[in-house]
């Protein structure tokens, strides 16, 4: 398979965690292979075979496993994330190993599909999340979508979904199948000014925007620049494009401090993470080490250093997070490349995802496969951290506002702290998130693509 991307530095270019930050891992209904039992029958023993290969824990994988019990590749995948038994854990950490078809990888890794699913079907263009039980809000949306043609915003509250006006945390599962899995569903929302909209929409493939705003603050002495990145997956080339317009334009504005809003980005390609590091870094990061990637023991051939390459003048004072449980896979490994050499500060409702590993795809027949095959360090030798990174501040994810909304919580909270120094005073109540929200939000961000994805020429 090709892909849009061209491998900068040492080995630039996501998951896709792939995990669903990137899109989802799990089949969808609807997306049944076309292969004849013969062929679905070789794909499963070659993606065991390739597992007991490449995976990190291939030594986990008993004998006895059987590939031919399972329907497809990516249900091999899935069961094989039960034998990721990593030290001082007590459950298996792999959430992300998952195969696909290569016709849906190849529109995903492109930036053509859906925001949930790896399926050449397509869907609506928006995502949910809870607010508090029973009021479920737009949290984001895809601007070239049906949504997003439609008008659809984030911060819009959904009262009803296909006439069921049941929309509660116990309900979940429905939420996600009219959502994400649906040709065809019919929602009322309700709009921030207490107005509401009856639409039907029609799911459909879409190109991706994974840089979804960028704009320059002036509050104080201070000027913030803010950009939201939704994926690290897609046209590559587009990509760097586009962090080199946001980028100059911050240096242009005299930009002193920069907000990176990352709260849903399940990751994608490791090089576009690094292109963004290389803006970000300070200039004394230059030709210093930002990560290695480290595969089993059957394949240390394939471990790699890739170094800061600084791109443009921007040297900003402070860098900022917005993040999430959606943050994951090559989104946090940006926060982590960062953090041996500047102050990074993370704002959010939870910790992040967890995923300190990456994949590469595999085929299998008509499939791909992607077991976890390597880990991830920064410079200094830090990975691991499989329960994700705590937040500096806790702070609700503002669903009530729009993107840029300078008074939603976690863009508010980070302008306070660049222009004082420090977070707001603990006088004000402290957000607790309700661990029921959070797991219900879970299950809503299950679809999404989570990953940190390798694209060299491995085999």
């Amino acid at each position: 398979m090709k892909f849009k991307f061209v491998w900068l530095l040492s080995m630039l270019p996501l998951y896709l965690t792939i995990g669903t930050s990137c899109k989802k891992t799990a089949a969808s209904p609807g997306n049944t292979p076309v292969d004849s039992s013969v062929a679905m029958s070789h794909a499963l023993d070659t993606a065991l075979s390739v597992s007991r290969d490449f995976y990190l824990w291939y030594q986990d994988i008993p004998s006895t496993f059987n590939a031919q019990s399972y329907s497809d590749p990516n249900a091999l995948m899935v069961a094989l994330r039960a034998y990721s038994d990593e030290p001082g854990y007590s459950a298996p950490v792999d959430k992300w190993s998952f195969g696909v078809l290569k016709t849906d990888w190849n529109q995903l890794s492109g930036g053509i599909g859906s925001t949930s699913s790896v399926t050449s079907s397509g869907d609506f263009g928006f995502s949910v999340f809870f607010r508090v039980d029973g009021d479920l809000r737009v949290k984001l949306v895809e601007r070239l979508s049906p949504a997003g043609i439609a008008g659809v915003q984030r911060g819009w509250r959904v009262l009803k979904i296909n006439g069921s006006s049941n929309i509660s945390i116990a309900n979940s599962s429905f939420i996600v199948n009219a959502i994400f899995y649906s040709g065809s569903s019919t929602f009322t929302f309700q709009k921030p000014d207490g107005s509401t909209v009856d639409m039907t929409l029609d799911a459909a493939t879409y190109q991706q925007q994974p840089v979804y705003l960028d704009t320059i603050y002036h509050v104080g002495q201070k000027t913030i620049g803010y950009v939201v990145i939704n994926y690290f997956l897609g046209d590559t080339t587009q990509n760097i494009a586009d962090y080199a317009s946001v980028m100059n334009r911050f240096a242009a504005g005299s930009v002193t401090d920069v907000v990176v809003d990352i709260r849903y980005n399940g990751g994608g390609y490791v090089a576009l993470q690094a292109r963004l590091a290389d803006y970000l870094a300070p200039a004394a990061a230059n030709n210093k080490l930002m990560m290695t990637e480290t595969f089993n023991d059957k394949h240390q051939n394939y471990n790699t250093s890739l170094y800061f390459s600084k791109v443009g003048p921007l040297n900003p004072d402070h860098v900022l997070f917005i993040v999430s449980q959606a943050t994951a896979s090559a989104s946090e490994l940006l926060i982590n490349n960062l953090r041996p050499y500047m102050t990074v500060k993370l704002i959010g409702p939870t910790n992040t995802d967890g995923k300190p590993v990456g994949f590469f795809p595999i085929s299998a027949g008509d499939w791909y496969v992607f077991p976890v095959s390597f880990r991830s360090e920064n410079s200094a030798s830090y990975g691991g951290y499989f329960n994700g990174f705590t937040p500096d501040k806790i702070v609700a994810d503002g669903l009530d506002k729009n993107w840029g909304d300078t008074s939603e919580a976690c863009l508010s909270e980070a302008i306070h702290y660049i222009t004082s120094g420090t977070f707001i005073a603990q006088g004000i109540p402290t957000y607790k998130p309700d661990p029921a929200v959070v797991q219900a939000n879970k299950a809503l961000d299950q679809p999404a693509f989570k990953g940190m994805i390798d694209t060299r020429n491995i085999k």
